[in-house]
């Protein structure tokens, strides 16, 4: 599922809503909070499912996603053959 106009991520995780890569660029940064193990990080992915990323000593991990908002037609939202 990638082209050369794609990035191509390096967990193999991706977003179940548009397929792009949880870990490859765009997504929006939407806040980042300190706790103690690390920081959680809410983002916005490029179909506009918000993520929370959980962030330690391993790296960064979805923990949790919402859906895209209506109307965007599921593994086209962000870019990505469908």
């Amino acid at each position: 599922m990638t082209s050369a106009h794609e990035t191509t991520g390096t967990t193999g995780i991706v977003c179940p809503y548009c397929g792009w890569p949880d870990d490859a660029e765009p997504f929006q940064l939407v806040s980042r909070h300190s706790t103690a193990a690390g920081s959680t990080v809410w983002t916005r992915c490029g179909c506009g499912s918000l993520q929370v990323r959980a962030v330690d000593g391993r790296g960064a991990h979805v923990v949790t996603r919402g859906r895209p908002p209506a109307g965007i037609p599921p593994a086209r939202a962000c870019g990505t053959p469908g």
